[in-house]
């Protein structure tokens, strides 16, 4: 088969309730059932599918796979051993999973936050980081994780009085911690997400929490919008598909406004909301990107 141009069926791994969430796909989905192929949403959990019956599985809305990483990859090695192409590739996925992923780009030169891991996660790690990043506030979360899930923004009071507990939620999970000082820039302008299909930009959206809040996402009241992003930004998030283990189909750069610089806040190789109804012509290109793709030898 070799590097024959892939046919005409796709399927979008999703999961089994998209209820609670805010899912585009089907806009893109849309544009390629227009162009003649048969696309499809197919939830990662689902036992007993024939891959083979796919030219590509493109991971999309697997928004629970935190809660079974162990699994989420068992069933993407099925999918990777099937004669169907999965993106993002499997090594990708792999070290995405993490976010010690982090560390790796940053000692590879990329700009990122200040940041703590203790594993196991203890009170006194929390109430340390205080000094450590000589800052007012500071955010934990777990180094496998998405949503927003068990993420916690302190003030030296309140880790004061919640690090116990917050301690013991994350060892009875089983978790790693990832400790930053609190970005101010979200609050007063946002976080921006810079989008790439096949390596190719397409968009640029920016992100802002609901007053009081500091999470961005819409299922916590973010409000989105799309933007034309600063030169300084779309060249920070240009380098940075090149540092993966292999080129990613999908890819979106969370970036943030820090000391007169821009910090990566997560690079999102796995499953990222792509936001196709703030750009009318993003669908589109995600489609051009899914017809150039090739099949896997």
């Amino acid at each position: 088969m070799g590097n024959a141009i892939l046919k005409r069926s796709v399927a979008f791994l999703s999961m089994d309730d998209l209820s609670d969430f805010v899912c585009y796909d089907d806009l893109a989905i849309a544009e390629l059932r227009a162009r003649g192929w048969r696309a499809e949403e197919v939830s990662w959990r689902r036992d007993g599918v024939d891959w083979s019956a796919y030219d590509a599985v493109l991971i999309r809305s697997t928004w629970d796979y935190h809660a079974a990483p162990e699994a989420f990859l068992a069933r993407l090695a099925e999918i990777d051993a099937s004669p169907a192409r999965l993106e993002n590739a499997l090594p990708v996925v792999r070290w995405n999973l993490d976010k010690r992923y982090l560390r790796d780009l940053a000692a590879r030169g990329v700009t990122t936050l200040p940041t703590l891991w203790p594993e196991p996660l203890r009170a006194g790690d929390l109430t340390a980081a205080f000094d450590a990043f000589e800052t007012g506030e500071i955010v934990v979360k777990p180094v496998i994780g998405a949503g927003a899930v068990k993420t916690h923004r302190l003030t030296l009071g309140a880790a004061a009085a919640r690090a116990d507990v917050i301690a013991a939620d994350y060892v009875a999970a089983g978790l790693g911690a990832i400790v930053q000082p609190f970005a101010p820039a979200i609050e007063t302008e946002g976080e921006y997400s810079l989008f790439y299909f096949g390596d190719a930009y397409s968009h640029t959206i920016l992100k802002t929490p609901k007053s009081g809040d500091f999470r961005v996402q819409e299922e916590w009241g973010g409000v989105l919008s799309a933007v034309t992003p600063e030169p300084a930004l779309r060249a920070a998030a240009e380098r940075l598909s090149a540092l993966c283990p292999e080129p990613p189909f999908t890819l979106r750069a969370d970036f943030v406004r820090w000391s007169d610089d821009w910090a990566l806040m997560e690079l999102e190789a796995i499953e990222p909301s792509l936001y196709f109804n703030l750009d009318a012509a993003a669908a589109g290109r995600f489609a051009d990107a899914v017809e150039r793709l090739k099949k896997s030898d």
